[in-house]
């Protein structure tokens, strides 16, 4: 038997079922249309600003990384509650507008930046964090020939990384940013063409649970950019310090501290060295914000014994949820938080394996997992998907079709 993941605080049971928003999980699926659907709670995801809000300093901005989940009335919602968006596309970026972003309160990073994406970006007004000496020279070249100064600012590749961080964006040899030693020049070259300059952007890594890993890298950042800051000889105007705030996936994972971040946090913003006292400061956060908040649905439409072990096979699987399949970066496949949704908060009965409609052996939700005993009919809850969940899956693998998704 295989542990399951913990389920996020926030979620109860209403008439035996799993509740979200004050209704129960068939309640939603009828109102959505049926299974697979993905739900987004409203009010988890303004609980987990208010936290941040709590215990960050009040001068360290908020923003959110529209990777993270891209569905457009969870934009809209999260446009009333950050400072910024980022984003990695021109399709973010049109997302992001339909939303009602304004385009000085975002940024666009990304390794290779189309010309068309350059110049959208700089017609909009977005800040672009260069990449590379060779993506600084093609936005300068493009806002030559249309007459409009860009808003530009670096990517940061730093020679450290997040310690203990689920996916390292930082340190050594990375298709990300511009290696720590190349900046001061190549910022010099874009102050020098006229371009509004922006400042600074390094992201070390994501995924992290340990707060005194988070706030090391988080003193290495300010370090850097005052030392960068000090190399460049310009103020900077801002500061994108990342993110790699974590949440809990797997059994025994503890949730971050986050009053501990905070403390330390504000004990370096009281302190900033002289090269950072006029710089605004900021996060870049998407799972932390989303993650906890989204439940996937999917309905058990058959249960098969096969060489003595129980199987419930569902209407959904690895083509909405990569992640909790376990084929999305994980070396050692474990279980997500997965729940029978119309039997919620009953004891454990057996163990069985919870796998999805596709046609190949990885497409598992739940491995040899304790549940409660389930009926063809039933809904299971996939918890922590609302992060790189709907958007970060081969939804077209095999033809079965996107998950609805709603947010209530």
């Amino acid at each position: 038997m295989k542990p399951l993941g913990p389920v996020p605080a926030g979620y109860a049971a209403l008439d035996g079922e799993l509740a979200i928003a004050g209704r129960t999980a068939s309640a939603l699926v009828a109102e959505g249309g049926g299974t697979p659907l993905f739900v987004y709670s409203a009010d988890l995801i303004r609980d987990r600003v208010a936290l941040l809000r709590a215990h960050l300093p009040a001068a360290v901005r908020l923003h959110y990384a529209v990777k993270a989940n891209p569905f457009p009335p969870l934009l809209a919602l999260m446009r009333t509650l950050v400072d910024g968006f980022d984003l990695a596309s021109a399709g973010e970026l049109d997302l992001a507008l339909a939303a009602g972003q304004a385009p000085a309160a975002m940024s666009f990073a990304g390794p290779g930046k189309r010309d068309a994406e350059l110049e959208r970006a700089i017609r909009c007004g977005v800040t672009l964090n260069l990449e590379s000496a060779g993506e600084a020279r093609r936005a300068l070249a493009i806002a030559e020939r249309t007459g409009i100064r860009p808003r530009l600012a670096i990517r940061v590749n730093p020679a450290f990384e997040l310690r203990g961080s689920g996916m390292k964006m930082g340190g050594g040899a990375k298709p990300f940013g511009v290696d720590e030693a190349l900046v001061p020049a190549l910022a010099r070259e874009v102050i020098g063409a006229g371009a509004e300059w922006r400042g600074l952007h390094v992201f070390a890594g994501s995924q992290a649970l340990d707060a005194g890993a988070i706030a090391e890298t988080q003193g290495a950042v300010l370090a850097l950019a005052a030392r960068l800051t000090q190399e460049i000889g310009h103020p900077l105007p801002h500061l994108n310090m990342g993110g790699g705030f974590g949440i809990p996936y797997f059994h025994g994972d503890r949730p971050l501290d986050l009053a501990a971040v905070g403390a330390a946090l504000a004990e370096r913003v009281a302190n900033l060295p002289a090269e950072l006292a006029g710089t605004e400061l900021a996060v870049e956060l998407g799972r932390y914000l989303v993650g906890e908040a989204g439940v996937y649905l999917t309905r058990i439409v058959d249960r098969k014994q096969s060489a003595g072990h129980t199987f419930l096979i569902t209407d959904g699987g690895l083509h909405h949820v990569l992640a909790a399949s376990g084929n999305f970066g994980t070396v050692v496949r474990r279980n997500y938080p997965v729940a029978i949704a119309t039997r919620f908060g009953a004891d454990a009965e057996e163990e069985v394996s919870v796998v999805g409609c596709l046609c190949t052996p990885i497409d598992r939700i739940a491995d040899q997992a304790p549940l409660p005993h389930a009926q063809v009919g039933d809904l299971v809850a996939v918890f922590s998907t609302g992060a790189y969940g709907a958007s970060a899956s081969p939804a077209a693998f095999l033809a079965h079709g996107r998950a609805g998704e709603m947010l209530v």
